[in-house]
């Protein structure tokens, strides 16, 4: 029988393990998980420890052993360390010591790492990142323990999402970054708000700092974050540093941004000559993703291009065994996301100026203000929309938003017209519902397409 064996046992590795299991079932399948947990929702972490969802176990859409009743061998607590393309073996660690598992075809899912800068102090108790259920547990660990003040290093996605949960449970909240607003993946005029937002709501927001170390105490426990202004006291600190691919198992793969393993687009890994790496697949958080925008690389680490991912990369090699396959590939994706702070929503798609600036394109912005429904209609909330847009072409390259409840989601309107390479004209006549209850007669995002169409006329 042949074997097939997954690194990685959460979004990215057990969907391919199990498309895989379901197209061809009489291919054994063993996933080595480092950790004790599959198919869960980091990203849902956060609001575990807000409290606002139960967890962990409400977390895990799958367990192992759900898994293993389908026929799948998940084997828990068993960290790859080495893998030989040469003789098709897998080196890896578990209680009982080192050992090898042969391959006949290989998935690499190892995700990705929270980067911890070398800084003085940084390995003291209650430096805690945030990446999976055990930090999340950890995290109320130390909450229970009497942690009261906490100090977020880092105001991306995970680093807001963290200060809006320790505010939930009482905390005293400061918040550090190195650039000049939070959440730096969007443009300053949306970090504003989201400032704003976090100094409304108890949070002191210290930027344009940068952390140059952790004071600690007799105990070994973190006392207070160092920066190059000043000192803030802590009893926990949320390291929100970012991440970066684990991608240093397959030394013979091309390696893209950040060392992220290069696939092409059925997931199969290539090597740095372009050529396809025999019967190796990559998914997850630990590979490059194409642009659709730029048509360059870029890391981009979701959840939903994980799961999406790994479909392709199971049915890609059921394929390689004689499986019917539909043709499934994965064509890129235009940075769409999308978060909250408190009351305020947070979501952008596509180019910020400054990535558009790299990839050398001639763009125009523009920002409007609307309301999240009819602006005279009972509850209608104020948001703010921030576009761009490249000359000559007139395509759209991005959009963010930034408001009340139901602000959000109009990103998804907007990553479709990016998705589909509409140029802002095409948007502002595009066929989109209205009623009072739901929009203003223009959608928000045709009356930013109208702004930037105004600016590329002048």
């Amino acid at each position: 029988m042949s074997r097939v064996v997954v690194i990685g046992g959460d979004a990215a590795g057990m969907t391919a393990a199990s498309a895989l299991n379901r197209l061809v079932p009489d291919v054994e399948v063993v996933v080595l998980e480092r950790g004790h947990h599959t198919s869960y929702s980091a990203c849902g972490v956060p609001y575990w420890v807000a409290g606002e969802v139960d967890g962990p176990d409400a977390l895990v859409a799958r367990t192992p052993e759900e898994h293993r009743e389908r026929g799948i061998d998940v084997r828990l607590g068993c960290e790859a360390t080495a893998v030989d393309t040469d003789t098709r073996t897998v080196t890896y660690r578990d209680l009982a010591g080192e050992q090898d598992v042969t391959y006949d075809r290989l998935v690499v899912a190892t995700g990705a790492r929270s980067i911890l800068p070398d800084l003085p102090g940084i390995d003291a108790g209650n430096v805690q990142t945030v990446k999976d259920l055990v930090d999340g547990q950890q995290v109320l660990d130390r909450i229970r323990a009497g942690a009261r003040r906490v100090v977020v290093v880092g105001s991306g996605y995970i680093g807001i999402e963290m200060a809006e949960a320790c505010l939930a449970r009482g905390l005293e909240v400061t918040v550090v970054e190195r650039e000049s607003t939070p959440l730096p993946i969007v443009e300053d005029e949306i970090g504003e708000l989201v400032a704003d937002a976090m100094r409304e709501k108890g949070a002191q927001v210290v930027t344009g700092a940068a952390v140059t170390g952790f004071g600690v105490g007799e105990d070994g426990a973190v006392t207070s974050v160092r920066t190059d202004e000043d000192d803030y006291p802590a009893d926990l600190v949320v390291a929100a540093f970012g991440v970066a691919p684990r991608g240093d198992l397959l030394t013979t793969a091309a390696s893209g941004p950040k060392d992220g393993i290069v696939t092409d687009d059925q997931q199969r890994v290539l090597r740095p000559d372009g050529s396809v790496l025999a019967d190796v697949w990559a998914a997850g958080d630990c590979v490059v993703t194409l642009d659709r925008l730029t048509r360059t690389s870029i890391h981009l680490p979701l959840g939903t291009h994980a799961n999406k991912q790994g479909m392709v990369a199971g049915e890609s090699l059921a394929a390689s065994f004689g499986a019917d396959w539909s043709g499934r590939v994965f064509p890129g994706a235009v940075q769409t996301a999308i978060t909250k702070f408190c009351d305020l929503e947070i979501a952008r798609a596509g180019l910020g100026r400054a990535q558009a600036d790299d990839a050398g394109l001639d763009v125009v912005s523009a920002s409007v203000e609307s309301t999240t429904v009819a602006g005279y209609y009972p509850g209608a909330e104020p948001m703010t929309l921030w576009g761009l847009a490249e000359r000559g072409t007139r395509r759209l390259l991005g959009v963010q938003v930034a408001g009340g409840r139901g602000a959000g989601a109009r990103i998804d309107v907007a990553a479709m017209a990016l998705w589909s390479q509409m140029s802002v004209d095409e948007l502002v006549m595009t066929d989109l519902s209205y009623a009072p209850p739901f929009s203003s007669v223009w959608s928000p995002v045709q009356v930013l397409a109208r702004a930037l169409a105004k600016r590329l006329d002048q």
